[in-house]
C-alpha cells in the first residue's frame, strides 16, 4: 500500500455518516413500513404489499439512470459528492410527507401512499447511489476499501440502533415526544430524523475526497456511444453478474424476515412476563410484564448492536480467510439461525433472543463484504476493458437490492393477506403459522439459493492484488503521457 492509498481516520469516520443518514430512513422502510401502512396509516396488508412491490420494483429502474448521470457529473467537488449537498434537504421533506397521515378516504390514502413513497424512494436513490459509489473512488486499495466498507456499515447499524431504540417510544401516544396520537408521533419523529440526516450527509460532503478517476480516454468520450459502452461492459462483467444475483437473493432473505418481525412480536409473541436481575435499573428489574412494543424494540435494537459488532470485525476476519470464504462461513450461520425460529414457541424468549444474537453477529458483516466486492468488480472492469463506470456498477447493484426489498415487502404483505391477516385483531391459527414461516423457513430457503450462487464468484485476494498492481502501472503511464497530449 502506498502512502497515497491510505486514508485518514477522519475521512474514514466521516464517510460512515452517509450510511448513518441513509439508514435513518432505510431502517424504517425495511422493518417498519409494513406495520406503518397496515396499523397506523390504515390500508390493508394486501394493498400495502402490492403498493410496496410495484413502487420499489419500478423505482429500481431509476437506479442505473442515476448511476450513469453521476458517472458523467462534472463539478469542482467531483462526480459523486455534490449529490450529498443537493439532495439531502429534498429527501428529508419527502420522508416527512411519506409518514404524514392525511385525513382522506381509502382511495385517497392509497394514492397518497403511492405518490409520497415513490417520491421519497426516487430522492433516496438520487443521494444514496452517488454516496455508495464513492466507496470505489475514495481509494484504489482493496484493503482500505474493506475497512471503509466496514465503517460505512458501522454507520448503517448505528442508525439502525437509533431507529429501533427510539421510533416506537417516540411515536406512541403520550410517548417521548408527547404526541396526542400515534399518527402525530410518526410525523414528529421524521422531523427529528430529517434534521439529523441532513447534518450527517453534510459531514460526508465536507470531509471526503474523490481520488480514483476514469481512464483519460474515457473521460474525453461522451454521448450515446459511451452510455452503450458502459452498459456493454457491465453486462460482460462476469464477477459483477454473480454478485448481482447473490445480492438479489440475499436481500430477499433479509427482507422477508425484516418486514414481518414487528407483526411476529405483536401478534405471535404478544406480551410476556420477564424476570430480570435486581442490579438492573428499577424500571426494568424484577418480574414485569413486557408489552410487544418493548420486546420488538429490544429485539431489533440488539440485532443492530450485534450486527454492528460483527461489521467492525470484518477487516480482521476477511484478512485471515479472504472475503469470499468469510461471507460463506458467516452466511451459513445466519441461515441456520433464521431457520431455527420455526421451532420456537412465543414464551421461549431466551432462545428467541439468543439465537437472534448469533444470527446478528454472523449476518452483520455480510453487506459490508458484498459492497467491498462490488468495488473490486469496478477495478476488474477497468482492467479488462480499459473503462470504468463506478456509479453504474453500484447503481445497478442497488437496483438489485431494491428489487429484493420490493419483492420481500410485497410478498410479505401479499402472503399475510392470503393467510387471512387482519390488522389490529386477534389472528387465526393459519395467519399465525404464516407469520412464523415468514420469520424462519421461507427466508432460510432463499438464503441457501443465495449462498450457492456466491460459490461461483471468481475474484479472490490474490487476483485482486494482481489487478490493483496492473491498474496502478497503467495509471502511472497515462499520467506520464498526459502532458504531451
Amino acid at each position: 500500500m502506498t502512502d497515497t492509498d491510505k486514508l485518514s481516520s477522519r475521512e474514514k469516520f466521516s464517510y460512515g455518516f452517509g450510511d448513518f443518514a441513509s439508514c435513518l430512513y432505510w431502517t424504517v422502510i425495511s422493518s417498519y413500513i409494513l406495520i406503518f401502512y397496515t396499523d397506523i396509516f390504515g390500508i390493508s396488508a394486501a394493498s400495502a404489499g402490492y403498493m410496496l412491490l410495484v413502487s420499489r420494483s419500478t423505482d429500481a429502474f431509476f437506479d442505473p439512470v442515476i448511476g450513469m448521470l453521476a458517472d458523467r457529473t462534472k463539478s469542482r467537488w467531483g462526480k459523486f459528492r455534490p449529490y450529498l449537498l443537493w439532495v439531502s434537504v429534498p429527501l428529508a421533506l419527502a420522508a416527512f410527507f411519506t409518514f404524514y397521515v392525511p385525513d382522506f378516504g381509502d382511495k385517497g390514502k392509497l394514492l397518497w401512499a403511492y405518490l409520497t413513497f415513490n417520491a421519497m424512494m426516487i430522492l433516496y436513490t438520487t443521494i444514496n447511489i452517488p454516496y455508495t459509489a464513492m466507496l470505489g473512488v475514495i481509494t484504489p486499495n482493496p484493503r482500505e476499501r474493506t475497512a471503509l466498507s466496514s465503517i460505512k456499515f458501522v454507520g448503517a447499524f448505528a442508525a439502525g440502533i437509533v431507529v429501533n431504540a427510539t421510533l416506537l417510544p417516540m411515536t406512541k401516544t403520550g410517548g417521548w415526544l408527547g404526541a396526542s396520537t400515534v399518527q402525530q408521533g410518526w410525523k414528529l419523529a421524521f422531523v427529528i430524523y430529517g434534521v439529523v440526516a441532513v447534518a450527517s450527509f453534510l459531514v460526508v460532503f465536507f470531509n471526503t475526497k474523490e481520488r480514483v478517476l476514469p481512464p483519460r480516454l474515457q473521460q474525453q468520450a461522451s454521448g450515446l456511444g459511451s452510455v452503450f459502452n458502459d452498459i456493454r461492459d457491465l453486462l460482460t462483467n462476469g464477477p459483477w453478474l454473480i454478485l448481482l444475483a447473490t445480492t438479489l437473493t440475499f436481500i430477499l432473505f433479509v427482507a422477508l424476515r425484516g418486514n414481518v418481525t414487528v407483526h411476529y412480536f405483536k401478534y405471535y409473541v404478544v406480551q410476556q412476563k420477564l424476570t430480570l436481575p435486581s442490579f438492573l435499573p428499577a424500571k426494568i428489574a424484577g418480574t414485569q410484564v413486557w408489552g410487544w412494543e418493548s420486546l420488538v424494540s429490544l429485539f431489533n435494537t440488539s440485532n443492530q448492536v450485534l450486527s454492528l459488532i460483527g461489521a467492525m470485525l470484518v477487516p480482521m476476519f476477511a484478512r485471515l480467510v479472504g472475503r469470499k470464504t468469510a461471507f460463506i462461513v458467516l452466511f451459513v450461520v445466519a441461515i441456520g439461525s433464521t431457520a431455527s425460529f420455526y421451532l420456537l414457541r412465543p414464551d421461549q424468549l431466551l432462545l428467541i433472543y439468543g439465537i437472534n444474537a448469533l444470527g446478528s453477529i454472523a449476518g452483520g458483516p455480510l453487506s459490508p463484504l458484498l459492497m467491498a466486492m462490488y468495488a473490486d468488480t469496478a477495478d476488474y472492469a477497468e482492467w479488462k476493458n480499459g473503462r470504468r463506470a463506478t456509479g453504474l456498477i453500484f447503481s445497478a447493484s442497488i437496483f438489485c437490492q431494491k428489487q429484493g426489498w420490493g419483492w420481500g415487502a410485497g410478498l410479505t404483505g401479499i402472503l399475510m393477506g392470503i393467510v387471512g391477516f387482519v390488522a389490529n385483531q386477534d389472528q387465526t391459527a393459519g395467519s399465525l403459522h404464516g407469520l412464523v414461516l415468514l420469520m424462519s423457513l421461507l427466508p432460510a430457503g432463499v438464503g441457501i439459493v443465495s449462498l450457492l450462487i456466491l460459490l461461483t464468484y471468481p475474484l479472490n485476494e490474490t487476483r485482486m492484488s494482481e489487478i490493483a498492481g496492473a491498474l496502478r502501472l497503467r495509471r502511472a503511464e497515462e499520467a506520464a503521457e498526459s502532458p504531451a497530449t
